[in-house]
């Protein structure tokens, strides 16, 4: 009896993130995109062809990691902060920053350093006024109840239509912001004339 309770909670839990993140879809602005696709279509057809540095925190942190992957596919010259292999970036190279909360220190003293060398940066919160929202050259606003959210997430309650908290901490944040940033590539694909077949000769072929 109480694993089919669970499994009912399970189910209950994923109908409703899935709910969150189609209603979601209806809040993401536009121009906001749009800024963000051009800055990176830019990117790519540059004389030089400029870096993409993907930074975030926990499971933020593998959200940008799936994101940077794809980029890769693609054809960009994609990192993923942290790792060795990561290069010197410098002006007009493009860190895209992702933070539900926009105040992770890590992730804003690093935004702070690319700022400095003159990068443009891209960052995905929900709080575009957050330290992080306020450093950046384009805001994509993410909807989400991030981990440190109380009373500020009264209005995604209300999308959701719930009174307890089926996506633990900054769960909404981080899927909603997985099915964004695939749903990118999908539109930088068709800009940028990519189809499958090209992308799958970027894949690893020597793996574990």
């Amino acid at each position: 009896m109480a694993s089919g309770r669970g499994v009912n909670l399970l189910k209950k839990s994923m109908k409703e993130i899935a709910t969150f993140i189609r209603n979601a879809t209806n809040l993401i602005n536009d121009n906001e995109v749009n800024e963000m696709i051009n800055l990176l279509i830019e990117a790519y057809k540059a004389p030089v062809r400029r870096k993409i540095l993907v930074m975030g925190a926990g499971r933020s942190g593998l959200v940008g990691r799936a994101f940077a992957m794809r980029l890769m596919h693609l054809g960009y010259d994609a990192y993923v902060l942290g790792d060795t292999i990561v290069p010197r970036i410098g002006k007009d190279d493009i860190v895209i920053a992702i933070s539900g909360s926009g105040r992770t220190k890590l992730i804003v003293t690093a935004a702070e350093a690319a700022k400095a060398v003159g990068a443009k940066l891209i960052a995905l919160t929900t709080y575009p006024d957050s330290p992080l929202g306020k450093l950046a050259d384009i805001v994509v606003k993410i909807p989400g109840r991030t981990k440190i959210a109380k009373e500020e997430d009264y209005f995604t309650r209300q999308i959701l239509g719930i009174h307890e908290p089926l996506a633990p901490l900054g769960t909404l944040f981080e899927d909603t912001c997985m099915v964004f940033l695939d749903a990118l590539i999908v539109e930088l694909m068709h800009r940028l004339g990519k189809k499958e077949e090209e992308i799958k000769l970027r894949h690893a072929n020597i793996e574990i």
